[in-house]
């Protein structure tokens, strides 16, 4: 990646800077600092985030899915789905061009995992040779599709047809990894107002409903500390909440 593609801070690779990661740009630093001064340090929110999505894919893999399709994937390393599940092919999407071409170099040589253009909410973007390569089995038997960092940035009607047609879209038995923003960060008016116009706080009680047809597991969605911890949960505050979820036989 040239520098002259990294002239506005991305999410993905500030989430990057936060993991520890080495596939970012001082812009994104930049902007990384301005947002912990308004709302504090947020590398502990981050890394549980993603152990989160370490515990979901080998739950997932543990029930029977070997291939992947990742919405809004960001940077593919530091744990990602291809790292979690290593036997399972993926293919990783995302809408921002930048961050795609940043993970087909990253994913080069790779023939079990893969990265190009998808939009959640328009699944006829995602490439269909890729698809096929990469999900062989998608529409056909169980899936698993990894959705986080989105919910946030859809509203309640657009979130709701976009859960509705990749329910719709996936064999039964497919799990779904979902997270949403909890009403958190209203605290920090500051942080808040950097996140932009298109940003979703909810109450956790919305959160099962907003997932229309797909069934939560019996672990409900809960702070993602609290989801199947593989030890003590970490004492921060209830930014994120998340779960698995199925799709049952119609």
């Amino acid at each position: 990646m040239s520098m002259e593609e990294a002239d506005r801070p991305s999410t993905a690779r500030m989430i990057d800077f936060w993991l520890g990661g080495a596939h970012h740009f001082p812009v994104d630093v930049a902007a990384a600092r301005a947002f912990e001064t308004a709302y504090g340090p947020c590398a502990p929110l981050f890394r549980e985030l993603r152990a989160f999505l370490g515990r979901a894919v080998r739950a997932m893999t543990a029930a029977g899915m070997d291939s992947f399709l990742v919405f809004g994937a960001g940077v593919p390393t530091r744990g990602n789905v291809h790292e979690a599940a290593p036997e399972a092919t993926v293919l990783y999407t995302d809408v921002d061009p930048v961050t795609v071409r940043l993970g087909q170099r990253i994913l080069a040589g790779d023939d079990r995992a893969g990265y190009g253009y998808g939009d959640a909410t328009d699944l006829a973007t995602v490439d269909p040779a890729l698809l096929r390569r990469l999900v062989p089995g998608w529409g056909r038997r169980p899936v698993g599709v990894v959705f986080l960092g989105l919910a946030a940035f859809l509203d309640d009607a657009t979130l709701a047809r976009t859960l509705d047609e990749l329910y719709a879209a996936t064999a039964p038995g497919s799990l779904l990894a979902v997270d949403f923003d909890s009403e958190e960060l209203a605290a920090h008016p500051q942080a808040l107002a950097l996140m932009g116009p298109a940003f979703r706080m909810r109450a956790p009680a919305a959160f099962p409903v907003l997932l229309g047809r797909w069934t939560p597991t019996g672990d409900g969605i809960v702070p993602v500390t609290h989801w199947r911890p593989e030890r003590p949960p970490a004492l921060l505050p209830d930014a994120f909440h998340g779960g698995l979820a199925m799709r049952r036989p119609d």
